[in-house]
């Protein structure tokens, strides 16, 4: 079972880190007064506002100033500011056994999953596929807030995570399945295949999302994917929604997992709101969960928080 990090509560630390791409500095700091607003108390590593091309530090830097986060004591929840690209070159830079024993709320999706997948995977502590920085604002649906919340402060179980209302589950091959969670956005993964920080599937719950990517491009990562054999060792797929996706060659993205992804005969659910949506619930990547394509149900089956 994976270690669980302490909860998140009102006047607790938040430290803000810059992990791939630069972010303007007017939305880093829109963002730091909401969690102000909210409560928090807010720190900023060194990188935070650091442009460097398309990347805010090298990544020596952005990985220190990640670390000196896990090793602030005060610190319960390290939240970057955005993903973009870049999150994979810190990997090398950080040190797994130290994250260990100093376990951290994490959260974030788009390049940041490559993050949190490898904390899960090499220091066994779970982590959370919820809001950046940057979605908090006051644009972001209270269904955002009532999620990364309940995520980050609730240990009883189980508990469900239910899409809004508006947004439909929808099932594509019926089955029922528990087991561990893991996954997030399909670029950052198909990068990371080849490496030693690949995400591992076996046994896994597999979660992607995606966005501003034509479908024939979509298709060509999830084929690596496919071709990696990480279809193959999972046990159940989420697809959550593939935002701004343009069809190609009259192909959309409803059509491309009809053709891909249900003749593998995996449990397969649909239409979650994850990512790069508008809605974005909270995942606890690393903890296990129930999937039940034929209820349409996600049960968390263990408390993803600790006191």
């Amino acid at each position: 079972m994976a270690i669980k990090p302490p909860q998140l509560l009102p006047g607790d630390t938040i430290g803000i880190v810059t992990l791939g791409s630069p972010l303007e500095a007017s939305v880093i700091n829109e963002g730091i007064k909401t969690l102000e607003g909210l409560g928090f108390n807010v720190i900023t590593g060194s990188s935070v506002y650091v442009e460097n091309g398309f990347l805010a530090g090298t990544p020596q830097e952005r990985a220190a100033d990640f670390m000196r986060m896990v090793e602030n004591d005060a610190v319960k929840l390290i939240l970057p500011s955005r993903g973009g690209v870049g999150v994979a070159g810190i990997l090398p830079y950080l040190n797994f056994s130290v994250i260990r024993s100093n376990p951290k709320l994490v959260s974030g999706y788009s390049d940041i999953t490559v993050l949190l997948n490898a904390i899960y995977e090499y220091a066994n502590v779970i982590t959370l596929h919820s809001l950046l920085l940057l979605d908090f604002n006051l644009n972001t649906p209270v269904y955002n807030y009532n999620q990364f919340f309940g995520a980050t402060s609730v240990r009883t179980v189980p508990w469900q995570i239910n899409n809004p209302p508006e947004l439909q589950l929808i099932s594509k091959v019926p089955g029922n399945v528990t087991g561990p969670i893991v996954g997030g956005n399909l670029t950052s993964f198909s990068d990371t295949l080849g490496t030693s920080f690949e995400v591992n599937t076996a046994g896994k719950i597999l979660l992607l999302e995606e966005t501003h990517e034509p479908i024939n491009t979509v298709y060509r990562y999830l084929n690596r994917l496919r071709l990696a054999g990480k279809f193959n060792d999972c046990i159940g797929i989420i697809m959550g929604e593939c935002t701004n996706c343009a069809p190609a060659y009259g192909v959309t993205y409803a059509q491309l997992i009809d053709e891909f992804l249900v003749p593998l005969g995996k449990p397969l659910m649909t239409n979650f709101a994850s990512g790069h949506g508008t809605y974005k619930a909270a995942v606890p990547i690393g903890a296990t969960v129930n999937l039940n394509t034929q209820n349409l149900t996600i049960t968390v089956m263990e408390s993803t928080v600790r006191p």
